[in-house]
């Protein structure tokens, strides 16, 4: 918030990603004979930890990323709550039995993939920390993990806290750096068995081309630009409390964030002076002193989101609130942006098109349901959606509709780490969270014996 460097962390080399690897399958030995029911005991016990230092962690993601303390308290219980599900699966990986006549027994067994490479982003690195690791560690799996270069702090404190909670030396490692040094060199290891990554399509697309040599497998989150659909019957104050809600959230820096309003012309004129309202209201300001929005993330995420406006700008588009670079108002400093609102944008706009990643929001007016599908649909992702209405045939209609991994009626992104995320499209592939976010880091293996 205040844009002032308060600490230095080591860039990670090719050959600190050897030592940890090494480190790992030293480690991936111990963990994967673990008793599961041990496994278990320890996931339990590293969340208690985080739980009873939630405070401490959470100040401290508020001073690494800039977002609000209550943003940051939100991302720690996340935290703690993704250790303790998934401590609950560690015991329950169960195979099943397989008929093939009296002459032969076959069974499956689930073992764990080997050493896992991760990939944290800096918008959410305490939770998304949690969400790879935590199933990883419960499947049996040792992990590196390699933190945002801008938000490295809270991995580092979580990997000592898992080694206290009684996960074995060399089991959890953690690799600052920046990504084409240490990221790159993980991602193109070997030894790596899976890599979970989050992030940009262009870096997840460089992903996949480093891991296609070793046919290593890969979970990708690759962001969104995810449709908050409203329609003519919805509840106005519902739509205008869910959009400011799903956009200005952490600044917009959410993957998921519901980045377009795609609301029907009769309610648009009464949501929009509404919705304006409201987000002039938001106060600025540094993550600690309790404001509406924090900080962005670093100086140069604060020009490629204003690129964005000013070049909608240039194009004639109407900005109806925001669009300008801020301040904190106690110290004249730090990166933040204000609120902004582009209405009435085509379906083939830029600021439609591409994941701006900030407080924006681009609005797009429809008549009708199915064009509020088309246009829903009307993007390269397919992440999360938003539906508001009071007819429940239309929005189980429009449910199934629209591209998405993860859609929400009369509410946007509700659920907790019990529900199923990712993408579609270029959104990604793979399932984070739930019982499907374990699924990545097990493999089946069929035995039989003939008697």
């Amino acid at each position: 918030g205040s844009g002032q460097a308060f600490a230095e962390f080591s860039a990670g080399k090719a050959e600190d990603v050897s030592r940890a690897l090494e480190a790992a399958e030293q480690g991936l030995a111990i963990w994967r004979d673990t008793a599961p029911a041990e496994r278990c005991r320890i996931l339990n016990c590293a969340a208690m930890l985080i739980g009873e230092r939630a405070e401490y962690l959470s100040v401290l993601e508020a001073l690494d990323s800039g977002k609000t303390l209550d943003e940051a308290r939100g991302d720690v219980r996340s935290c703690a709550r993704l250790f303790e599900y998934y401590a609950g699966a560690a015991d329950k990986l169960e195979g099943r039995s397989i008929p093939l006549g009296k002459d032969l027994s076959c069974w499956t067994e689930r073992e764990p993939v080997g050493v896992s490479a991760h990939i944290i982003p800096w918008n959410y690195p305490t939770s998304n920390f949690a969400r790879g690791v935590a199933p990883a560690l419960a499947a049996g799996c040792a992990v590196v993990a390699k933190p945002a270069e801008t938000t490295p702090f809270t991995a580092l404190v979580l990997a000592g806290w898992l080694g206290e909670a009684g996960v074995p030396a060399g089991v959890v490692n953690v690799v600052t750096g920046l990504g084409p040094d240490a990221g790159a060199s993980l991602v193109r290891h070997p030894e790596v068995a899976h890599i979970t990554f989050t992030g940009s399509v262009s870096t997840g697309v460089g992903v996949m081309q480093a891991a296609a040599p070793s046919v290593t497998r890969l979970t990708l989150e690759l962001g969104g630009k995810s449709p908050l659909v409203a329609l003519a019957d919805s509840d106005v104050d519902k739509v205008v409390d869910g959009a400011l809600w799903a956009i200005f959230s952490n600044a917009g820096q959410i993957c998921s964030a519901g980045s377009r309003l795609v609301i029907d012309r009769k309610i648009h004129a009464e949501v929009l002076e509404k919705l304006v309202g409201k987000a002039r209201a938001l106060r600025l300001g540094h993550g600690l002193r309790h404001p509406d929005i924090g900080a962005l993330n670093s100086h140069a995420h604060l020009e490629r989101v204003h690129a964005h406006v000013e070049a909608a700008r240039r194009r004639g588009r109407s900005i109806l609130t925001g669009g300008n670079p801020a301040v904190d108002p106690e110290t004249g400093k730090g990166w933040f942006y204000e609120p902004t609102i582009i209405d009435g944008l085509p379906r083939d706009d830029p600021a439609v098109q591409y994941e701006i990643f900030g407080p924006v929001l681009a609005v797009q007016i429809v008549e009708g349901e199915e064009e509020a599908a088309a246009i829903a649909n009307g993007t390269e992702f397919g992440l999360v959606a938003g539906i508001y209405t009071r007819d429940i045939e239309k929005a189980l209609r429009l449910a199934r509709a629209i591209n998405a991994g993860q859609v929400t009626i009369n509410d946007y992104w509700a659920g907790g780490v019990e529900v199923p995320f990712g993408g579609n499209g270029k959104s990604g592939f793979g399932r984070e969270k739930g019982l499907e976010g374990i699924e990545a880091y097990v493999r089946t293996k069929a035995i039989t014996i003939r008697h």
